[in-house]
């Protein structure tokens, strides 16, 4: 079973990481006297003034503990000496899990949906795809241009390109279920603007993106650090760790009723994914703060969380305006305390929501993938090298 708050199992060492021995560099040769007196380059010359010089043009050779996850000095071209073999570890995986939308057959989807579903629950199958279409491209756009950019180590960047294209993935894979099902388009993906509901946790995630995703911003800055941090802990931790999380539950819920079966597939592999976006963010943030010493205020943080829950709230009273069986509104609400009170212990701070309690014990369940399909039945949709993934 998958460690929820540790998907790797290596949070245990969160602030141990051994840093790699120093290469010593090599003796620089001695200039050639000749009978002009050559001056020397300054550059070469290793005082505060010039550091940034040397680092950057090659003079010194790059140390693992000079590295920094944002605003570092080293040569942000070269991968090795790691100071963050976490982050190399969570791209390894991340490639252990790959699939596309076309390996799930949708056939009986079609069918359940034209002939099964009622209309309360077409409602929720429809209003949870429009949702999630405009929020994976605004993850996508969050990791691509805003945060990946900052990153100045490059096994960082890399897994983070990894996420991007997982994000796309993601949106190919809604769009799939929408084709295949016979939806609208149009009026599906329009929904995120007319629906307020809706378009009110687009609003508070754009925000918070556009605060970060201005051209002059300088990290250097503590007030734009701070500011930083906290973008990134909203997108790990409540976009991709509550309301991604969370918000796959509606069509699980249908899942487990027999229905929708292919569309809640594909949402398992995505969940999969959206587990180590959040981990790997949350890890990534608490990096920052570690060594930059930035501090984050507490008032701050907890308008994050009452704007978070709110629009959660509004969001579940809309799409389950009347409850399906087995799944309501109120249920949506308690769970997205119950896991925001998770992702604060995985931040190492106050839990929001005290008491908050578990509704659905069964939603954990959906990102083992434990399948037991016959071979004559359907194409057998595990990932591609899923057996040899570590989740403890």
């Amino acid at each position: 079973m998958m460690n929820w708050d540790d998907p790797l199992g290596i949070g245990k060492n969160d602030s141990k990481t051994k840093p790699a021995p120093q290469v010593k560099a090599e003796p620089k040769a001695q200039p050639v006297v000749t009978a002009a007196v050559q001056k020397p380059d300054p550059s070469i010359n290793v005082t505060p003034e010039n550091k940034i010089k040397n680092a950057m043009s090659g003079v010194e050779p790059v140390r693992a503990e000079d590295k920094r996850v944002v605003n570092g000095l080293t040569d942000i071209n070269q991968l090795a000496p790691f100071k963050y073999p976490w982050a190399w570890k969570f791209f390894l995986n991340a490639n252990k899990n790959h699939w596309t939308p076309l390996d799930i057959n949708m056939t009986q989807d079609v069918h359940d949906y034209n002939k099964k579903l009622t209309e309360d629950e077409k409602h929720v199958y429809q209003n949870v795809l429009s949702y999630l279409t405009t929020s994976d491209i605004l993850a996508m756009r969050n990791i691509g241009l805003a945060v990946m950019e900052k990153m100045s180590a490059p096994e960082l960047q890399i897994y983070q390109a990894r996420q991007v294209y997982e994000e796309a993935l993601h949106t190919w894979t809604y769009q799939h279920c929408i084709e295949t099902i016979g939806l609208d388009q149009g009026e599906i993906y329009n929904r995120y603007r007319v629906i307020p509901e809706i378009n009110q946790k687009i609003q508070v995630a754009n925000r918070r993106l556009n605060s970060v995703l201005r051209p002059d911003i300088d990290l250097n800055d503590r007030d734009e650090l701070e500011n930083f941090v906290l973008a990134y802990m909203f997108f790990a931790a409540i976009f991709e760790g509550c309301w991604f999380y969370n918000g796959f539950s509606p069509i699980f819920a249908l899942q487990r009723r027999g229905l929708m079966k292919g569309t809640a597939e594909q949402l398992q592999y995505i969940m999969r994914d959206e587990v180590m976006h959040c981990s790997f963010g949350i890890r990534v943030v608490k990096q920052i703060i570690e060594e930059t010493g930035v501090t984050i205020d507490p008032k701050l943080v907890r308008e994050m969380w009452d704007e978070s829950e709110a629009a959660e709230v509004g969001y579940a009273k809309f799409l389950l305006r009347r409850p399906i069986l087995g799944y309501s509104a109120e249920d949506h609400s308690e769970q997205f305390r119950y896991i925001a009170n998770r992702r604060a212990r995985q931040m190492g701070i106050e839990e929001p929501f005290p008491g908050a309690q578990c509704t659905l014990p069964w939603l954990d369940e959906q990102s083992n993938l434990r399948k037991e399909k016959n071979f004559f039945e359907t194409r057998v949709t595990e990932y591609q090298t899923g057996g040899a993934l570590s989740w403890d």
